[in-house]
């Protein structure tokens, strides 16, 4: 099993290098079926792994001009922020159990894999619905900011990355599109910068709270960040467009297995 976990660790990077986001989705699903790693402590290395990998993919993207370092301070006012907090003071006051249902139990760790399914299949419908160049700014990009809109927006795809430990580049690179007015490229290049400093710095809130394996961390870590190289490489040769609706796919399917197998099964 873990012979797949590694290849599928691969893949979490690759997927980051060829259509800039997505692969984040799979981390927590491959450290808890693959791994067997707990549902609430495969989110804090989540985030780990994927702001390592994204943070290797945004310097990439900096060399070539594609970050905009201001844009991406901006918007972590409330996202860094928000992520920090839900680490250090949400995550260790959920309750183990939070009662039954009909005979079935509701515990943290289904919690988690339920909401993090869900997440799944919404982001799996907005990569399935439309690719990158059906997001354009609006007026041509010439009307000003919605800092009170980006702010909140912030917040909540910081509380999203904080609890689940997802990366939200389905929900980064539409905001910075749509309400920062950038360039996809640029978008796709910041959005890797965002999700690298909520990642890592919402990683540290989990200091102290958790046992961490850092050589098993590093490994995986490793293995996902060869992947976006590989990723980068396929990028020049394949149109991430094309792979993205059946990855949308893919993510889906196994968004409603873990519901399945969470709820049905049990």
């Amino acid at each position: 099993m873990q012979i797949f976990g590694y290849f599928a660790s691969l893949l979490i990077g690759i997927s980051l290098g060829l259509i800039g986001g997505g692969g984040s989705i799979l981390t927590v699903p491959v450290l808890v079926y693959l791994f067997s790693v707990n549902p609430v402590l495969s989110t804090s290395y989540s985030l780990f792994i994927v702001g390592s990998t994204s943070l290797v993919g945004a310097f990439n993207n900096y060399l070539k001009g594609l970050v905009r370092i201001k844009t991406a301070l901006l918007f972590g006012i409330s996202s860094i922020t928000t992520v920090f907090l839900t680490r250090k003071i949400l995550i260790t006051h959920i309750p183990k159990n939070f009662g039954s249902i009909r005979n079935f139990q509701v515990t943290e760790s289904v919690l988690v894999m339920v909401l993090f399914a869900i997440l799944m299949v919404v982001t799996s419908l907005s990569m399935i619905r439309g690719s990158k160049s059906d997001l354009k700014p609006a007026n041509g990009g010439n009307s000003k900011i919605n800092l009170p809109k980006l702010l909140t927006y912030g917040i909540g795809i910081g509380f999203v990355t904080g609890l689940l430990g997802a990366g939200g580049g389905f929900l980064l690179i539409p905001t910075l599109v749509l309400l920062v007015k950038l360039p996809m490229k640029e978008a796709v290049g910041t959005s890797l910068f965002i999700i690298a400093l909520n990642s890592l710095i919402g990683f540290t809130g989990d200091l102290g709270h958790f046992n961490i394996d850092w050589i098993f961390l590093f490994e995986i870590t490793a293995i996902a960040i060869a992947g976006i190289f590989i990723g980068g490489a396929l990028n020049r040769k394949i149109h991430g467009d094309h792979l993205k609706k059946g990855f949308g796919w893919f993510v889906l399917v196994m968004g409603i297995y873990i519901i399945a197998h969470e709820i049905l099964a049990k």
